[in-house]
């Protein structure tokens, strides 16, 4: 019984050290947020890039709550100007991927800082 009660403290701190790490895991690695933002294409720098990925924006963007972020992602090509798009951001990666998003799509905190494009 002795020997159990000296390697209880072990087992628990074991046990919480690596519930902090799948946590610290999950928020690293797998939690992302949605970003909001309007193509200017006077943002836009060409960049020599192995990757295909050969412009670079860099833009201010919106969370769901109006909150603002300034935000670079890159794309192969050179998106339409004033185009609304969803931007899929994660804390250790950056944007992972982008769509675009008509203006009525947009959350409300969101079209409060864009006019509608006709």
């Amino acid at each position: 019984m002795e020997f159990i009660k000296e390697k209880l403290p072990i087992v628990i701190g074991t046990i919480v050290f690596l519930a902090l790490c799948c946590g610290a895991y999950y928020f690293l690695v797998y939690q992302s947020s949605a970003y909001y933002t309007q193509i200017d294409n006077t943002k836009i720098e060409s960049i020599s890039s192995s990757d295909g990925m050969n412009y670079e924006y860099t833009l201010t963007c919106y969370d769901k709550n109006g909150k603002e972020k300034e935000i670079k992602f890159k794309t192969s090509r050179e998106l339409r100007e004033d185009a609304y798009l969803e931007l899929t951001y994660m804390m250790t990666r950056g944007v992972s991927n982008w769509k675009e998003v008509q203006y009525d799509e947009l959350p409300d905190k969101v079209q409060d800082k864009y006019t509608k494009a006709d």
